[in-house]
């Protein structure tokens, strides 16, 4: 199981979040939830993929595809559009 296949589909969303730039309140305003909540995914994020940081995390995500990360294989069961919220 590679890293990624551990992250929630929530944790997949918030990290490509980070990596587009926004802040947790910003991210919080999207998701519908508070900054602490935020945090403690990115938290549980970070645990999961061996990371330190924000910035290690949107490295992480930019190095393994961006916005399309994770690809087909490595997503948990929710299907990709409904995991980062598209339409």
């Amino acid at each position: 199981m590679t890293p990624c296949e551990r992250l929630t589909p929530k944790e997949i969303q918030i990290a490509i979040l980070v990596w587009e730039g926004l802040t947790n309140r910003e991210i919080g305003k999207i998701v519908g939830t508070s900054e602490q909540v935020i945090k403690n995914h990115l938290r549980s994020a970070f645990d999961k993929l061996g990371v330190w940081s924000r910035l290690e995390l949107a490295m992480y995500v930019a190095s393994h595809g961006g916005k399309v990360w994770p690809p087909e294989a490595e997503r948990p069961g929710m299907p990709y559009t409904q995991a980062v919220g598209a339409d």
